[in-house]
């Protein structure tokens, strides 16, 4: 790993981080959970293989009690809620949306409220109220309800915004969805990889947000890449979702 030049900058980027007494730290949230299937199970085996906390954004409508099963297993996994059924209501010329204005915000909120009561009651404390709305697309009037309905924290993707309750996004995707739909060119993600490092604040994890049912191979690899060069580097360490949530509990950012 340490010759491999596509590689080899984080490595040094996180050497540097260890002399200067810094750290570099990342969590690690999978979206679209639903049945244990094959590519969860590989997700669930690789991350538990390093000892990687993962967090899984869960399906409500379409799950059971055969991911709680498997989950177990997988004392490394946390599940977040992930909408309600991840059912587009936008018009065929607007983004995709599940949770937007296109529908009365009692609606919406009902369905979010279901979602969580549903996504606890299967898996209880391996749930943590935190809302990971699908397609990343949210209505900033829901937002500012989510609050009363019971949730903690939310995350999409990006640059966080201003909230009423605390937000933990993910800023690294390994997909490339507007082109090959597969993994991105893992040369473009390490850069991407030390950029937040060298311009993330302090206590500004690094998001890394992965999508098992769509990984081709290229992906499986780049993840495997990553966890074994993190593993291997002093000032590294893969956050719990939960940590993240108690360290910005009440700030809203």
């Amino acid at each position: 790993m340490m010759s491999d030049p596509i590689w080899q900058p984080l490595v040094e980027e996180l050497a540097r981080l260890q002399r200067a007494g810094r750290k570099a730290e990342f969590w690690l949230r999978d979206d679209d959970a639903v049945d244990p299937m094959p590519a969860l199970n590989r997700l669930l085996d690789l991350t538990g293989e390093f000892a990687v906390p993962v967090t899984l954004a869960v399906i409500p409508a379409l799950t059971d009690a055969k991911l709680v099963a498997r989950l177990d297993e997988a004392p490394h996994a946390t599940v977040a809620i992930h909408g309600w059924a991840h059912r587009n209501h936008a018009p065929e010329d607007q983004k995709k949306q599940e949770l937007g204005a296109h529908r009365p915000r009692e609606a919406v909120l009902d369905d979010l409220a279901r979602g969580l009561s549903r996504v606890t009651g299967l898996h209880g404390a391996r749930a943590v109220p935190m809302l990971v709305p699908p397609w990343n697309r949210i209505d900033a009037g829901v937002v500012s309800d989510l609050g009363s309905i019971g949730f903690a924290a939310l995350s999409v993707y990006g640059p966080p915004k201003p909230a009423s309750l605390t937000v933990i996004n993910s800023n690294v995707d390994i997909m490339d969805w507007h082109g090959t739909r597969g993994c991105l060119d893992h040369g473009l993600l390490v850069q991407a990889i030390i950029a937040h490092l060298q311009h993330a604040s302090d206590g500004e994890p690094i998001g890394l947000l992965t999508h098992h049912l769509v990984h081709d191979e290229s992906a499986w690899l780049f993840l495997e890449r990553l966890l074994t060069v993190t593993a291997q580097a002093e000032p590294c360490a893969w956050l719990p979702i939960r940590t993240l949530i108690g360290r910005r509990g009440g700030k809203g950012k």
